[in-house]
């Protein structure tokens, strides 16, 4: 009797043991319950010019809330609202603020007052998304009434030129599909929606674009620790120009190419095991390569750096 007791207490001690080094990690927020993300970025581009170094330097801060309403044995249906978005940036001495805190003015010469006004109205409205187990947006459900009414009054943009033509597509591109993906994706996109266990990896592999040029990111995960109701990861990113991507067309005529961009991101997370969602994250990205420019009579390559840090955290 005592050799079987003891059979049935090891055995029972193999699945403790187990337990505590393995977790289901996929998106669960508990149903109509608030949770609060911020995201904090600073980013400096190093272009070289004619041998002149020109740096723009910039910084944003986000503020995500999210309410799942349902969920079913595919997806998450969650009420998503940017409560805040904020970006600064100097470029060679010149600033460009963009706040949704202010209401801005569509009607506006200044490009920050023009763009915080879209910004404005999006912070003052919710967005309906399918979410899948991974944290991957699927669809926002309410895009096209949302951007109708945001941009009903872009037709009273004053900008002339070149330059209102290069902000009408800022404006529409801010408010699409792919970039409010993108937004959410940075705070939620992180899980492999199955049992891991501590020292497993996964993979992913997303598509974004940064500032017209299309980029392939390709990253893998590891659980690296559980504590409690935390699980401690980490993840490399190896970042390149997506295989034949369009050149960009600049607003002054030329063909811009960035084939050979190259660059790598690390990340260190913890993620909360009851809903999935990020704790903390701080992550650091290095991109670099060569523009080729093009126009007539011109043809240039411009060095190109890009460091980035990137804080995620949950204020609650």
């Amino acid at each position: 009797m005592k050799k079987i007791l003891l059979s049935v207490l090891s055995v029972l001690f193999c699945f403790s043991v187990t337990a505590q080094n393995s977790a289901m990690l996929r998106l669960s927020p508990e149903k109509n319950k608030v949770y609060r993300l911020k995201s904090i970025s600073e980013q400096t581009v190093s272009q070289t010019i004619n041998g002149i170094q020109q740096n723009t330097v910039s910084s944003s801060s986000f503020v995500m809330s999210l309410k799942m309403i349902d969920m079913t044995k595919d997806f998450v249906v969650a009420e998503i609202r940017f409560d805040t978005i904020i970006t600064n940036s100097n470029s060679m001495g010149k600033t460009t603020s963009i706040s949704s805190a202010v209401e801005g003015n569509i009607a506006s010469s200044e490009i920050g007052d023009i763009m915080s006004c879209i910004m404005n109205r999006l912070s003052r409205n919710a967005l309906f998304v399918k979410l899948d187990f991974t944290g991957r947006p699927v669809e926002i459900v309410n895009l096209k009434m949302l951007s109708d009414m945001i941009l009903k009054d872009t037709s009273s943009i004053t900008l002339t030129g070149p330059q209102a033509a290069a902000v009408k597509t800022q404006v529409a591109g801010s408010i699409g599909d792919e970039s409010l993906k993108r937004m959410i994706e940075m705070f939620t996109w992180t899980l492999p929606a199955k049992q891991v266990a501590t020292g497993e990896t996964w993979n992913m592999t997303q598509q974004v674009n940064m500032g017209g040029m299309l980029l392939d990111i390709k990253s893998a995960f590891h659980l690296d620790e559980i504590s409690g109701n935390m699980a401690k990861i980490n993840s490399e990113s190896n970042i390149s120009a997506v295989e034949n991507a369009a050149p960009m067309q600049s607003g002054g005529g030329a063909t811009v190419t960035y084939d050979n961009l190259q660059g790598l991101s690390k990340s260190n997370m913890v993620i909360d095991i009851r809903t999935g969602l990020v704790i903390d994250e701080k992550a650091k990205t290095h991109i670099s390569g060569n523009l080729g420019v093009s126009a007539p009579g011109v043809s240039m390559q411009i060095p190109l750096d890009i460091n980035g840090e990137t804080i995620v955290k949950s204020p609650q």
